[in-house]
């Protein structure tokens, strides 16, 4: 409750001042005790605990900023392209989606504005490709730019007399509050489409209607944070610092627009402006995306969108509302919108005459004929609205919801065609069934008779004389046997003996052959010598 803050333990502060390169005692006096100009002369203000921690935030900001600065300045350094080397790049722009809280501050209304731009983006670079293919298939269309439909809101925040322009006009006048600021903008924007007022049991000042629904503001400190005031005296030890990084981040305060000094009630610092025109955060972050979106019309971009299913990062499990709610502040839903109206389904001609001819089985005649003939067959049999769909060169280009009806009675064909397939399976499964019964019920008939005569002749004396007198007839069918196996044998040894006969003529056959095949050669041979010997005497 003093006027004067105190710091109770330094030992966080010598760290801090060790890291930063800067003296500890003079960093507590810039920090406690600053020294602000008042008329010519310079005087020690007294600053309560509020004012020290918002300079702590205010200049941790600062330092972040820069460094994030210089890093980024490094990788555009070494993945910078010469004009030799070509203009072309890949670029990845990661941004958080649309934020609604229970309280949203300025830090809310600066996202969500950025997430309106390129949500405008978006519909404007969907549409256009819809277009390009609208146009290719020689489909007619009439021209409408979806990315106008977010102009309203996007006006609301950018336009002179919108929400940041009277935040920036606000901070010009020495007395102004965040009240006098809600006035101001209450008094102006009654009346607009995308402007609000809240329930009176909310602690909102204003909401507005984004693309992702009702947002509710809290001007909470905003002049504040639109003006980012630092710390003059803690600026300066920071471009003194005996670290030549550190100071080299700040070496360039005096004509680095991005701080601001303007004097602020709150903060209890001094009013006037640097060289140069003063720049608020409002003014910097409008420039910072002014030049995003110039360099994402400049380029062909794609987007991806990324879906959280749930915050315990649990495989497999989907909490629906929080689906639905990313679904709805990332565009997603904005962009199914602006698709049902145009032909968002379609569809080549071979895979529609694949899929839907089971649905007009007779519109088609056997044979080879034109996809685009085909196609307009079986959409003049299913009776489809004309105004539902349009023909294409290569496609067939759908309404939202055609296909799903066409999908719909698909699957009740195949239902229909399935069941009847089903039926006539298990009527052959149960005749089969039913021929093994009747074959199972003669055979236990069987059973039972040849079962129920045995019981009748167990005890009949002639049964059982004929059941001793059984074995012995096996040992007479036995010699039986064995005689038959000896004639066998007998008729084998035979054929043997005959067999034998008749390769030992074969082989004195062979044999006289063979002599009177050597007579002759030798006799050739001698002849030849003869006749060799007359030839060469002749000579």
């Amino acid at each position: 409750n003093s006027d004067q803050a105190i710091l109770t333990n330094n030992t966080v502060t010598q760290k801090i001042c060790k890291l930063l390169g800067m003296p500890a005692v003079d960093f507590e006096k810039a920090l406690l005790k600053p020294r602000i100009k008042v008329g010519r002369e310079y005087v020690v203000k007294a600053q309560n605990q509020d004012q020290v921690r918002f300079s702590c935030e205010s200049i941790a900001k600062a330092i972040y900023e820069r460094t994030f600065k210089w890093v980024a300045q490094k990788i555009n350094k070494v993945l910078s392209r010469n004009q030799f080397q070509g203009a072309s790049f890949v670029g990845i722009l990661d941004i958080a989606g649309f934020e609604i809280f229970r309280i949203n501050s300025f830090e809310q209304l600066c996202i969500n504005y950025t997430n309106e731009k390129l949500q405008q983006l978006f519909n404007h670079t969907m549409f256009i490709l819809e277009q390009e293919e609208y146009r290719t298939e020689g489909i007619e269309w009439k021209f409408i730019d979806f990315g106008l439909d977010l102009q309203p809101c996007i006006d609301l925040i950018e336009k002179p007399m919108g929400v940041l322009a009277l935040l920036d006009e606000e901070c010009w006048f020495p007395k102004a509050t965040d009240q006098t600021y809600v006035s101001k903008v209450e008094n102006e924007m009654n009346g607009k489409s995308k402007f609000a007022k809240p329930d009176f049991r909310s602690d909102a000042d204003f909401c507005i209607l984004h693309y992702a629904g009702y947002v509710e503001y809290k001007a909470d400190k905003w002049l504040l944070k639109n003006m980012d005031p630092l710390n003059e005296n803690l600026v300066q030890l920071l471009s003194e610092s005996g670290d030549p990084f550190v100071a080299a981040l700040f070496k360039d305060t005096s004509s680095n627009p991005g701080f601001s000094n303007m004097a602020s009630a709150n903060a209890g610092q001094t009013s006037r402006v640097r060289k140069g025109m003063f720049r608020t955060v409002s003014q910097l972050y409008k420039q910072q995306l002014e030049n995003l979106m110039n360099v994402l019309h400049d380029t062909r971009p794609h987007f991806v969108r990324c879906i959280i299913p749930n915050h315990e990062k649990k495989p497999g499990k989907m909490v629906a509302p929080l689906i639905l709610e990313q679904l709805r502040c990332n565009g997603v839903l904005e962009g199914i919108r602006i698709c049902r109206q145009g032909y968002p389904n379609r569809i080549l001609f071979q895979e529609f005459r694949q899929r839907y001819e089971i649905l007009t089985p007779n519109a088609i005649p056997t044979g080879f004929m034109d996809g685009r003939k085909a196609a307009t067959a079986m959409l003049n049999q299913l009776d489809l609205d004309p105004r539902l769909y349009r023909i294409g060169k290569s496609k067939i280009f759908f309404r939202a919801g055609v296909l799903a009806n066409l999908e719909s009675e698909r699957d009740e064909k195949l239902r229909v065609l399935i069941i009847g397939i089903q039926a006539l399976a298990r009527g052959k499964l149960a005749v089969e069934n039913f021929k093994k019964l009747i074959q199972q019920h003669k055979a236990i008939q069987v059973l039972q008779r040849n079962g129920k005569c045995y019981l009748k002749l167990r005890n009949w004396q002639w049964w059982r004389l004929f059941t001793k007198v059984k074995p012995l007839l096996q040992v007479t069918s036995r010699d039986k046997e064995i005689h038959e196996r000896e004639e066998e044998l007998k008729k084998v040894q035979d054929q043997h003996s005959k067999d034998k006969q008749t390769m030992e003529e074969i082989d004195a056959q062979l044999k006289k052959v063979t002599e009177e095949r050597s007579t002759l050669q030798e006799q050739i041979f001698r002849e030849l010598a003869d006749g060799s010997y007359a030839v060469v005497m002749y000579r």
